[in-house]
């Protein structure tokens, strides 16, 4: 099992997760984070941090697909260790549907 970030975090990125994370898992693309499977340790501590509850166990049905973009990005993007702020309009898409068709962009985010 490991965890997987949804897109729920597109646009909000809040960051919370980041700092709490004991393996330093996290991976910061332009808007959005993504943990990697393979260092994920199952501990469960970022799930309940993200206001955004975009952190969910990959044992939940239909997060196949999450899975898999966590495992393809958290190898593109830049490692993160330390919270930052968040986008200043990050509330306004905290609970949008379809964010991912709409919104994820694949660019790298800056990391530590």
């Amino acid at each position: 099992m490991t965890y997987v970030v949804t897109d729920a975090c597109i646009r909000c990125k809040y960051m919370d997760c980041v700092e709490v994370c004991p393996v330093d898992c996290f991976y910061e693309g332009e808007n959005m984070l993504v943990i990697n499977p393979n260092e994920c340790i199952d501990c469960g501590v970022c799930e309940p941090e993200c206001p955004a509850e975009a952190i969910l166990p990959d044992t939940e049905s239909g997060l196949e697909k999450w899975l898999e973009v966590n495992t393809k990005f958290s190898a593109e993007w830049p490692n993160i260790t330390v919270k930052k702020e968040s986008p200043a309009d990050a509330d306004e898409y905290k609970g949008v549907e379809g964010k991912f068709e709409k919104l994820f962009s694949p660019e790298p985010g800056e990391g530590d």
